[in-house]
């Protein structure tokens, strides 16, 4: 009976933990290249009550008799499939339509565990030119070539008149004043031997984790090369959470609450009784 109350009391923590990771799901339905993450559960130890014996000439084999003690959160998942693309019209919102992450650097914005400042990797395609020339994303992020520099478009002399952003993610450009720059920058694009392993660090941008390995071939690729998706200017690459998995998730999730619940309560009242016996 001590057993069964602890049992389903890690039921109803982890059951807890995986409604959390749902209703943050549910939560980024429409956060632009959001993607999902899954709870997965594993049982705990077992205790032996009768051990296993083998059979021989004259005695059968005997089976183990274990009880459970309850169940563990083993993994929270990232699920780093492509979302759908999204029309926008806007030149400066692009959609990687196959492999690969945007490069951002963080240098002067965002400093590591380590004290240094370092580079972040965004499927989010919103970009911004600044009052300098940086493209940037909506926190200010510069986005970088496939040489990992940031990209800066020269006004010094005149503002943007129009830009265009190829497939294969050379950006051409005007000025105000007719200065022209053909083919200024190629955007460059990163890959990983495991991206599921990217670590999550808010604001739309993942980290490079011992999991997710180094950067492929230690360098950025060209997009529409090599594996790499192409970009594409006016669409936007929305959240990859599907609403009607989500919501069976949360109904099986709160049913496991449940019974979780009355596994606890039940083995209460079971104890009761026993308490109860010498009256």
């Amino acid at each position: 009976m001590i057993r069964s109350l602890f049992s389903g009391a890690s039921g109803m923590k982890n059951h807890q933990i995986r409604m959390d990771v749902i209703g943050n799901n549910v939560a980024n339905v429409n956060t632009t290249g959001f993607k999902g993450s899954r709870t997965n559960f594993q049982d705990i130890l077992y205790q032996t009550v009768r051990y296993p014996s083998a059979g021989d000439g004259t005695v059968g084999g005997v089976n183990p008799s274990q009880v459970g003690l309850g169940v563990m959160v083993s993994s929270i998942t990232n699920n780093t499939g492509e979302g759908a693309p999204q029309t926008t019209g806007r030149s400066l919102d692009l959609y990687i339509n196959g492999n690969g992450w945007f490069v951002l650097s963080t240098d002067g914005n965002m400093v590591d565990g380590t004290g240094q400042t370092n580079e972040a990797y965004t499927r989010e395609g919103i970009f911004y030119i600044d009052n300098v020339g940086n493209l940037v994303n909506s926190s200010g992020y510069n986005l970088c070539d496939v040489d990992g520099n940031p990209i800066t478009l020269d006004v010094s002399s005149s503002g943007v008149a129009t830009i265009n952003i190829e497939k294969d993610g050379y950006i051409s450009y005007s000025l105000l004043d007719g200065t022209e720059y053909e083919d200024a920058f190629q955007i460059g694009l990163a890959m990983f031997p495991n991206q599921d392993g990217l670590e999550r660090d808010g604001l739309n941008i993942y980290r490079i984790s011992p999991t997710s390995g180094e950067v492929s071939g230690g360098a950025y690729g060209a997009p529409n090369s090599g594996g790499y998706g192409e970009i594409d200017s006016g669409f936007l690459e929305m959240s990859n959470v599907d609403l009607t998995d989500e919501f069976v998730n949360m109904i099986t999730t709160q049913r496991g609450y449940q019974a979780n619940a009355r596994t606890v309560t039940t083995s209460d009242q079971i104890l009761e009784e026993l308490l109860n016996i010498k009256r």
